[in-house]
């Protein structure tokens, strides 16, 4: 469609993961989108208002493309009766942080208003997490020049965005840190490690594809190119910047060789997030119930995250998060593009080298 960003157009196949939650900032949006990649805003948890604010702040430095985040919001509220248990179970950790656990509340994140309010601001590219919109709210971007991008864990779900008219697909393996953007949260521990999903959707949707989970250097971006992906879309990689709004607390972590885990512990969502003693004490019994049970938790886990208790908040982290370093998001950016291509190069070599080994004899 005439007018729509393709990730083909970028200048360096790199796009910033919006994270929601604290790390995405604009800051952080301009530095990546001014050093050649795509930068992201992260509008999930942030008031209508808030969003705004974040997108004029990125225009007020930067002429660049960038994009914004939006959650489709979970189609009805869980049974009450699914996580009542579990909020009794939580009662001791708030008043660990000395706060109340709050409401298990269903909201719908502002749906409505933040969709009206990327179409009144034209934003470049609107990407999607937790499901696809309807096609009219697609067709609805589209009259208003915005490129669609939905974020899909199998290949049902990338032929689902395609009938819906999904300009391109954030391709997310399982490696990646924070929410799994599955359509619906009915994963346990199994899903498609990036590579291979990536090489199924490209048989099945001839559509753009950005790969994520687990991208943290520029041979991994590379390797992603070589396997279909027009983009490599990286979060923890960039935790580390200045530019991000990672707390110290995580920050002291994130290059720390420490497994990750996935869990609902926190939100009632599968994520991937560095082990704590939280994770693995709730994990277990932690049910399915987005967004109550991050409503549920949101005072404890900013209780704790302020006193640096990184035993009680989420670490959202992809697999390779002890890669990340800390380096302005610019340079960076910068770094990664030229290790892509001696990444590339390097393939290049080992490929045309003639066989130094013994000829095998019939």
């Amino acid at each position: 469609m005439a007018g729509i960003f393709h990730p083909g157009a970028l200048a360096v196949p790199i796009v910033q993961a919006p994270m929601a939650g604290g790390p995405s900032t604009p800051e952080l949006a301009i530095a990546v989108s001014e050093a050649g990649a795509l930068g992201f805003l992260a509008a999930g948890y942030k008031q209508t208002q808030s969003v705004r604010e974040d997108i004029d702040a990125v225009r007020a430095s930067s002429t660049k493309p960038f994009g914004v985040n939006l959650f489709v919001p979970t189609p009805e509220p869980a049974d009450p009766a699914s996580y009542r248990d579990y909020l009794r179970e939580l009662e001791p950790e708030a008043a660990r942080q000395g706060v109340d656990l709050d409401e298990a509340r269903f909201d719908d994140d502002e749906w409505e208003n933040k969709l009206r309010l990327v179409r009144e601001q034209r934003v470049p590219v609107v990407s999607f997490t937790f499901g696809c919109p309807d096609i009219d709210v697609i067709t609805a971007l589209h009259d208003a020049g915005i490129a669609v991008w939905v974020t899909i864990t199998n290949v049902a779900e990338a032929a689902s965005a395609q009938r819906a008219g999904a300009d391109a697909l954030i391709v997310q393996g399982t490696e990646a840190g924070g929410h799994r953007g599955s359509f619906t949260d009915d994963e346990n521990t199994g899903g498609f490690g990036l590579l291979a999903l990536l090489r199924l959707v490209s048989r099945a949707v001839p559509l753009p594809l950005i790969a994520t989970g687990g991208i943290a250097d520029g041979h991994a971006v590379a390797s992603v190119l070589c396997a279909g992906a027009s983009a490599a879309q990286i979060g923890t990689a960039l935790m580390l910047a200045p530019e991000a709004g990672t707390t110290p607390s995580q920050r002291a972590l994130t290059s720390q060789a420490i497994p990750t885990q996935l869990t609902r512990a926190f939100t009632g969502r599968l994520a991937r997030g560095i082990t704590n003693r939280f994770l693995g004490e709730h994990s277990a019994t932690a049910p399915i119930a987005y967004p109550e049970i991050n409503n549920a938790t949101r005072s404890l886990r900013g209780a704790a995250r302020q006193q640096g208790d990184t035993d009680a908040f989420n670490l959202w982290a992809g697999q390779a998060h002890e890669l990340a370093r800390d380096q302005p998001a610019g340079e960076l950016i910068r770094t990664m593009d030229a290790d892509v291509r001696r990444a590339i190069d390097e393939a290049r070599t080992a490929i045309e080298r003639p066989s130094a080994g013994p000829q095998l004899r019939g």
